[in-house]
């Protein structure tokens, strides 16, 4: 899946690396599982986006039970950190999540121009 960030402000900024995601069992909760690993395939490059345009990063996800040892729990949906951000945003999307934090579900591509 393709995962958007859109300039909402008045002025031009700068997008650049990788957003951090994990699953998360509620909107606030504590996140499950490892978090993604960094896809390098695509590389860093500076997205420079005025009001109103957006990045994209490739979110995917592997099924969970997929795997043994798994320990799967449910999953409200995404916490996403974006690059150079302490503040996170929340994607509700329910899904089935490893409690077994040595597997990791998620990989995440660096953002690149939409």
């Amino acid at each position: 899946m393709k995962l958007n960030l859109t300039n909402k402000g008045s002025d031009p900024c700068i997008l650049r690396g990788y957003p951090g995601v994990s699953l998360v069992a509620e909107a606030t909760g504590a996140p499950i599982g490892a978090p993604a690993a960094r896809d390098d395939s695509a590389g860093v490059v500076d997205v420079l986006l005025a009001p109103g345009q957006t990045g994209t990063a490739v979110l995917r996800y592997t099924q969970a039970r997929n795997y043994q040892g798994c320990a799967p729990v449910d999953a409200a949906g995404y916490r996403i950190y974006p690059p150079e951000d302490t503040d996170s945003l929340f994607i509700p999307e329910p899904t089935t999540a490893c409690s077994n934090a040595d597997i990791t579900l998620l990989s995440i591509g660096a953002f690149q121009p939409a």
